[in-house]
């Protein structure tokens, strides 16, 4: 059996490089990916004490974490396309203005 805290420290990692890509990147889909890994290594967090504490909540949790992820891939990846197809740029500098 893998000690629990070997899972949260590798939540901890993926948390820690999702916020140093998310500061560091001007890449938009860099940046959007960053979310995701942020999202993930809550979702392992989460799933880790759901599981140490014999509670189901920690999991039903992720799931709704889940569901809300999918909704924002599919609407942030229609946006970030349609500002490529705009701008012709996804670099976070050069796109951030409203006007065409």
């Amino acid at each position: 059996m893998v000690p629990t805290s070997y899972f949260l420290t590798l939540s901890a990692v993926l948390f820690g490089l999702g916020v140093v890509a998310f500061v560091f990147k001007r890449n938009i889909l860099t940046i959007f990916m960053s979310i995701e890994l942020m999202l993930n290594a809550v979702n392992l967090a989460f799933v880790t004490f759901s599981r140490s504490l014999g509670l189901l909540q920690g999991q039903v949790f992720v799931f709704f974490v889940i569901v809300v992820a999918a909704a924002e891939a599919a609407v942030g990846l229609a946006i970030i396309i349609l500002i490529h197809r705009n701008r012709g740029t996804l670099n976070v500098e050069k796109v951030d203005s409203l006007k065409n």
